[in-house]
């Protein structure tokens, strides 16, 4: 490593960048019309996408709700406190994770892709299902991060019908899609969470709630 790279390795964020992920961050409710691009979504899963993950299976699928017709769809499936606030967002990404993410890894991991694939294919449905999730939650998070560094607001919220979203947009055959092994990437996911994104109206935001200090929540060993 040269002693460029050692000094971007060992860089530290400013603190305004650590104020707009973390410190100021809120989860939104209130919603500007303002569109979003799709350009900028584009930009914001190419930088989420470098989180990692067991392996690099990378399991995280990720829907982006734009259309009045598809938002219809989806409100079907919302828990009425949620409704109108997911209504108004300009964009709703449904963060989901496939079943079937073992199959990119000729592509993802290829060093090691006959190793993996022959560890996953003995673990039972459970055990696949916990590390489709649990990875796929990871790259969730990531995608909240990288949406608030690039100037959108998030309201994720777990207050819907995940098995009314899975039928409606995870249906065999309802989105497009081709693994690296030739079959169909969408047929085998399930919805985690969604997430409104869009330009929030910072003046009607809740008052902060606290968080548990390092003391509550943490043990030096």
């Amino acid at each position: 490593m040269t002693s460029s790279e050692q000094a971007t390795a060992h860089r530290r964020a400013s603190d305004d960048a650590m104020d707009i992920i973390f410190r100021n961050a809120r989860t939104h409710n209130v919603w500007l019309d303002k569109p979003v691009s799709d350009a900028l979504l584009r930009e914001v899963y190419d930088l989420a996408k470098w989180g990692p993950t067991s392996a690099n299976t990378t399991p995280a699928r990720f829907v982006f709700i734009r259309t009045p017709a598809e938002k219809e769809r989806l409100l079907a499936a919302v828990a009425p406190g949620n409704v109108e606030k997911t209504r108004q967002a300009p964009v709703t990404v449904i963060v989901g994770y496939d079943m079937e993410f073992y199959k990119q890894l000729p592509k993802l991991f290829p060093a090691a892709a006959a190793q993996m694939g022959e560890h996953l294919s003995k673990l039972p449905p459970a055990g696949i299902e916990a590390h489709a999730f649990r990875n796929g939650t990871l790259q969730g998070a990531y995608f909240i991060l990288a949406a608030r560094a690039l100037g959108l607001d998030c309201g994720p919220m777990s207050g819907f019908d995940n098995a009314k979203v899975d039928a409606e947009f995870f249906a065999p055959g309802r989105l497009a899609g081709v693994s690296t092994d030739g079959s169909s990437g969408w047929n085998n996911v399930k919805s985690n969470f969604i997430c409104n994104l869009g330009y929030a109206d910072h003046s009607k935001v809740y008052p902060r709630n606290p968080r548990l200090s390092f003391d509550e929540a943490c043990k030096l060993l």
